[in-house]
């Protein structure tokens, strides 16, 4: 067991904490593009763990690079601007937007 394994989980609890973070942003705005991606990370986050799997059973790095993957493509997703530029940058990682307008 190598440190790669460390590294690979450690993008798995990412992956979760960026598919936490769609869901929150698509429940506190009703955007779409926020659910769009809160659906797609179900199967980026599913990725990742089948990823991890991988690592541990056959090949690390082969693994690492699924991670990888899901993060790269969790990235790619099309979202509205909800953040302006000078929010902290802690608000936009988990996810505090503005609520809707009622």
């Amino acid at each position: 067991m190598s440190y790669l394994l460390f590294v690979a989980g450690f993008g798995v609890a990412v992956t979760y904490l960026f598919w936490a973070r769609d869901v929150r942003i698509f429940l506190r705005t009703g955007l779409a593009g926020y659910r769009a991606a809160a659906y797609h990370d179900v199967a980026y986050a599913t990725l990742s763990l089948v990823a991890i799997d991988i690592a541990i059973i056959w090949n690390e790095v082969v693994g690492l690079g699924f991670i990888l993957l899901a993060l790269y493509l969790q990235g790619r997703e099309t979202r509205e601007k909800v953040f302006v530029r000078g929010d902290p940058t802690l608000a936009r990682l988990l996810g505090k937007a503005p609520p809707k307008e009622r």
